[in-house]
């Protein structure tokens, strides 16, 4: 009793937050033009904070049985299930169709935790990036860490280089992987504070797998902009993220190998940062081509509302009531 009574005080505590109006009305300005009426479904999910839900990634570095015991009591089932093209037994994450949130677990040092929170659609650039044991992976803009976290659920990489180079969220980034990382393992993480946009120069050709996750405008968390100065000045400096984007695509590419894949994905509904960033690199690299993903998207459509008419090397996640996943851009490619 005293949890759900804890849980809910939360979620109250969210919804006390105030929308931005500022924010809104930029993004009903845009969105209602690129997306039409699927804006009106999105954004009534976006802007009401007691309908969203959180999803459980389990740890399996420090299992419980319990813990799975658990969430079942709770309503809660796996988030994917069924013929996916990549789904490593690893990788377990719970999910239920009720909104609300798993009490998060507090970092303690020198103590692993059983799970991480996160938006269950942040774990499907992870299922789209393939990673296999043995092989050299590079999470570009790795902060707060849940994907690399999943990562390494997924496989033991041979080598494995979180980036981020922002110095709090890098601080944060490092927490993230000594809360979930045992040791033998954390020595095959490096975790490194350079400019991703000059990455791909410094390290040639190093790796098999990029993740790009990249800096974006947080379409969720902006909506609830309490600073209205801050608020506006992101939305003029909004503008300049796609150019940021492709930079930090290029440097990727770069750090790539001949026949790795790359996955690029941002938590914004905006074109401008999405399937525009991603056909001016197929337009102006002729050594990098798509990857089709679209059997991902429809081994996970049960849990998932993608937005139709998309290309075959890209997905949206489109929020709805019961499945309020996303906003979560996903698109793959491939150097040739």
């Amino acid at each position: 009793f005293f949890l759900s009574r804890k849980l809910e005080n939360k979620t109250t505590g969210k919804l006390q937050k105030q929308i931005c109006q500022v924010v809104l009305d930029h993004f009903e300005k845009q969105y209602t033009t690129e997306l039409g009426d699927t804006w009106i479904s999105v954004r009534d999910v976006l802007t009401y904070p007691l309908c969203w839900q959180y999803a459980v990634l389990l740890n399996k570095f420090s299992q419980s049985t319990e813990l799975e015991n658990i969430l079942s009591v709770k309503g809660y089932h796996p988030a994917f299930q069924g013929p996916l093209p990549y789904l490593p037994a690893s990788l377990k994450c719970y999910i239920r169709r009720t909104p609300g949130r798993f009490p998060a677990q507090k970092h303690q040092a020198g103590k692993l935790k059983e799970y991480y929170l996160l938006n269950a659609a942040s774990l499907l650039p992870v299922l789209a990036l393939e990673v296999k044991d043995g092989e050299d992976v590079l999470d570009l803009c790795a902060a707060p860490g849940g994907k690399s976290v999943a990562m390494l659920q997924c496989a033991y990489p041979g080598r494995f280089h979180c980036n981020e180079y922002d110095d709090l969220r890098s601080r944060w980034l490092k927490q993230t992987i000594e809360s979930f990382i045992p040791d033998p393992l954390i020595n095959l993480v490096t975790v490194s504070k350079l400019d991703g946009r000059q990455l791909g120069d410094l390290k040639p050709e190093l790796y098999d797998k990029v993740l790009v996750d990249a800096p974006c405008s947080n379409d969720r968390s902006w909506l609830f902009s309490s600073d209205i100065q801050q608020a506006t000045l992101r939305l003029i400096q909004r503008k300049e993220l796609s150019s940021l984007q492709f930079q930090l695509l290029r440097s990727a590419i770069k750090a790539l190998r001949r026949g790795g894949s790359l996955v690029y994905s941002t938590c914004t509904l905006s074109k401008a940062e999405n399937s525009d960033v991603i056909n001016l690199i197929l337009n102006s690299c002729s050594n990098v081509m798509p990857v089709d993903i679209s059997e991902m998207a429809k081994a996970v459509s049960q849990e998932f509302t993608f937005l139709s008419g998309t290309q075959q090397h890209e997905l949206l996640v489109l929020p709805e009531k019961g499945r309020a996943w996303g906003p979560m851009y996903i698109a793959k490619l491939k150097k040739m």
